[in-house]
């Protein structure tokens, strides 16, 4: 553990402490005082402070050692942050904590440094290698679910076909889920199951790769693979989802994410998340987002701004369009130089329709619901601008905050006219470590790949931006949104577009303050403010103190949700050398939140939970 001391007398300045009882008697007295680091409030009225007390979960004090002790009582626990950094929780942009669960729960098919696949074989051994470590639950369950891979990443650069994972098995059915989440790929057994054969039709918005015969390659891309996925799940019952649900919130607060967003929910699933928060086993915030295709009154009768048990339905959810590093992200323009098999000219393609987004978007203003948009390509931008434009011309100026998701590849015209419309913007600046190269070389090339996640274009527009993970994309991993957003560095070491660079300060207000006033919830959380929330992450160092280009070496040591410590690393390593985005040294073995059960073990029990039923 951290082991974080709590006595009075180990806290710099002693003199203070032994002073402080005397002027307590006329002063409300804290529960706990924090001090004995650098204390970064993302509070420009007050930058910085030495101490901060906090009585019933809220923020009692804010300034200097001398001037927050006098909070000091009989009863007061003094945190000593021994150095170590506090700022305020981490406020999830977006990300979908129940698909962290499947990330968390499943085969680790992700590229160096978050896993060790690099090529087909690679990938075949990982799978063999899961299997086998759990051939009892694969016998039971008959399911074999990896995630991770990344067809960028692979020396073939190419996806998996359904030959090379009938190699790995052709007795049982294999899903794989691409990085994006927007694709998969399937062993034959999983198309058989699924009943996808040669003369199965594209459903809208998606498409079965296939081969010079027509017969399908195993490979899917978004409603394609969401139908598969769907199918192949369909047993999973609601235990499994419920370890979904808790496994991702328990890996969110290990990166010192006090509030976690489900960015696309359906009303099933926000079913089992109630259950879940009615049992209190939500210890962070949680806020969800339904699909708007999928039932609108279900999204108009629960919605709230108050949390019930830790979770609230906050808006909606519209796709517009796919994955950017997948080529299924809509463009305004051919994309640079695809790999695979695209007629010329190809642009990708819309997962909505214009008629579908111009609806959603007047629902949305006309009954003042929050609507966030996944809009990865300018000609997705182009369908949400227009259609913003005339809900606007109907209703007025937005009142509900509404969310522009992603905007990885955008013109600056386009930027004008989202903060013309009033969109806030929440970016994936993660894109440049982990893709930026393939942005480069494959998807947008070397003049527009500057631009991706373009936050330096929104500050000198002078707009608040949130930046975040989108995981189960990429893990939560709180320090490589920050150093991503700060340095821009790709994985090959090259910066794509210095001028598209903030300050760690900015970075730090993208990840805390903005994306509070995002949620409607900048009353309460996103600073060290008297009054707030006593919402915390600890931090190895001082972000603002050490070389930029080190940011990735920081670790969250731990997380406090309204003054409770609900996490603490334990790694059985030097704190200072942790790398948050190592998935292994985060959860070690014999230390996994669920026991090192994996994801078809919790999808048995569900079954064998619905089967009971």
């Amino acid at each position: 553990m951290v082991n974080f001391r709590s006595t009075a007398t180990q806290v710099t300045a002693t003199a203070l402490l032994v002073l402080a009882p005397s002027f307590s008697e006329a002063q409300e007295t804290a529960e706990t005082i924090y001090a004995g680091g650098p204390i970064l409030t993302i509070n420009d009225a007050q930058p910085n402070a030495e101490a901060v007390a906090v009585k019933d979960g809220v923020i009692l004090a804010v300034g200097t050692l001398a001037d927050v002790m006098i909070h000091q009582g009989d009863g007061t626990e003094v945190f000593e942050l021994d150095g170590r950094a506090m700022l305020p929780g981490f406020v999830d942009s977006h990300g979908h904590v129940v698909n962290g669960g499947l990330q968390r729960l499943s085969a680790n098919l992700l590229a160096p440094p978050d896993g060790d696949v690099t090529d087909i074989p690679s990938l075949q051994e990982t799978l063999r290698a899961w299997i086998e470590n759990n051939a009892g639950t694969v016998a039971e369950v008959n399911m074999i679910i990896g995630f991770g891979y990344d067809q960028s990443q692979l020396t073939e650069l190419r996806h998996p076909t359904r030959e090379d994972l009938d190699e790995v098995s052709m007795e049982v059915p294999i899903m794989l889920v691409h990085q994006s989440s927007h694709l998969g790929a399937v062993n034959s057994k999983a198309l058989e199951l699924a009943g996808v054969t040669a003369d199965t039709p594209d459903p809208a918005g998606g498409i079965f790769r296939r081969d010079d015969q027509g017969e399908p390659t195993g490979v899917l891309e978004e409603n394609a693979f969401y139908t598969v996925l769907v199918k192949m799940l369909g047993d999973l019952g609601e235990d499994g989802f419920r370890a979904f649900a808790k496994a991702g919130t328990e890996l969110w607060t290990s990166f010192g994410y006090t509030t976690a967003q489900e960015g696309r929910s359906t009303p099933g699933v926000v079913s089992v998340m109630r259950s879940i928060a009615e049992e209190g086993g939500f210890e962070i915030d949680v806020v969800t987002y339904p699909d708007v295709l999928v039932d609108r009154d279900f999204i108009l009768e629960n919605v709230s701004r108050d949390y019930e048990n830790r979770l609230r339905i906050a808006g909606a959810k519209l796709t517009i369009d796919g994955s950017p590093q997948g080529f299924t992200a809509l463009r305004d323009r051919p994309y640079y130089d695809p790999v695979g098999d695209y007629a010329p000219g190809y642009a990708g393609y819309a997962a909505a329709s214009m008629d579908q987004v111009v609806d959603v978007m007047d629902w949305a203003y006309s009954n003042d619901i929050q609507i966030l948009t996944h809009s990865n390509g300018e000609g997705a931008s182009d369908m949400l601008i227009a259609a913003t434009e005339a809900a606007i011309a109907e209703h007025g100026p937005a009142t509900n905050r509404p969310v522009l998701i992603h905007g990885q590849f955008l013109r600056e015209d386009q930027v004008d006219a989202f903060n013309r419309l009033g969109l806030f913007p929440s970016l994936f600046p993660m894109h440049t470590f982990y893709w930026g190269d393939w942005h480069r070389e494959h998807t947008v090339g070397p003049v527009n790949a500057d631009n991706i996640s373009p936050t330096g274009w929104f500050r000198q527009r002078g707009m608040m931006f949130g930046t975040h993970h989108d995981a189960p994309v990429a893990f939560p991993d709180s320090m490589r949104v920050l150093d991503a957003t700060v340095t821009r560095r790709t994985r090959s070491g090259d910066i794509l577009g210095a001028h598209q660079r903030v300050d760690v300060m900015t970075a730090l207000k993208a990840m805390t303050i903005w994306p509070a006033w995002q949620h409607f919830e900048e009353d309460q959380k996103g600073s060290i403010e008297v009054g707030k929330l006593a919402d915390f992450v600890i931090l190895s160092g001082d972000p603002t103190a050490i070389n930029p280009e080190d940011l990735d070496t920081l670790s969250v040591l731990a997380t406090i949700k309204e003054n409770k410590v609900i996490y603490e690393a334990d790694t059985g390593q030097d704190q200072g050398q942790l790398k948050p985005g190592m998935y292994r040294d985060v959860f070690p073995s014999g230390n996994h939140p669920h026991g090192g059960h994996t994801f078809l073990e919790l999808t048995l029990a569900g079954t064998q939970a619905m089967t009971e039923k």
